[in-house]
C-alpha cells in the first residue's frame, strides 16, 4: 500500500515533513485536509489503527479549536460525539497525517517517520 500524506499546505510542520518524504524518496499521495475532510469511518479507523486517544487528533493550537472552546469538550465527550466533530472540519485535525498499511502517525516527529515508513 502506498503511503498517503494527509497535510495543509500553509502549514509549516506539514511542509517540513513533506520535504523529509521527498529528501527520502518515499512516494506518496497527497490529500489536502481542509479540502477534503476526513469522514467520520476515516477518523474511527485510523484512531483505532494508531493506538492512540481520540483527543490526540485534535489541532489544539488552531484557532477553529480555541473558537469553539472545545478544550473542556475533549474532556468530557464520548468517542462517537468527538469523532463526529472532528469529521465536522479538516481544521480541527492534527497534522500531517501519514497513512501506511496498519500505520498511521500523525504530527511529524522524524525519528518516529523514520522508523516506521522507510
Amino acid at each position: 500500500m502506498p503511503v498517503t500524506f494527509i497535510q495543509y499546505p500553509k502549514c509549516s510542520t506539514c511542509r517540513k515533513a513533506k520535504k523529509w518524504l521527498q529528501d527520502n524518496n518515499i512516494e506518496f499521495s497527497e490529500r489536502i485536509i481542509n479540502e477534503d475532510n476526513p469522514k467520520k469511518e476515516e477518523l474511527s479507523l485510523w484512531i483505532e489503527k494508531s493506538g492512540l486517544p481520540v483527543s490526540k487528533f485534535f489541532n489544539t493550537s488552531g484557532r477553529l479549536y480555541k473558537e469553539l472552546n472545545l478544550k473542556d469538550k475533549v474532556k468530557t465527550a464520548s468517542n462517537e460525539e468527538l469523532i463526529e466533530i472532528l469529521a465536522s472540519d479538516g481544521m480541527l485535525v492534527k497534522r500531517p497525517i501519514l497513512l501506511k498499511d496498519d500505520v498511521v502517525l500523525i504530527g511529524f516527529k522524524e525519528d518516529q517517520w523514520e522508523h516506521q515508513i522507510k
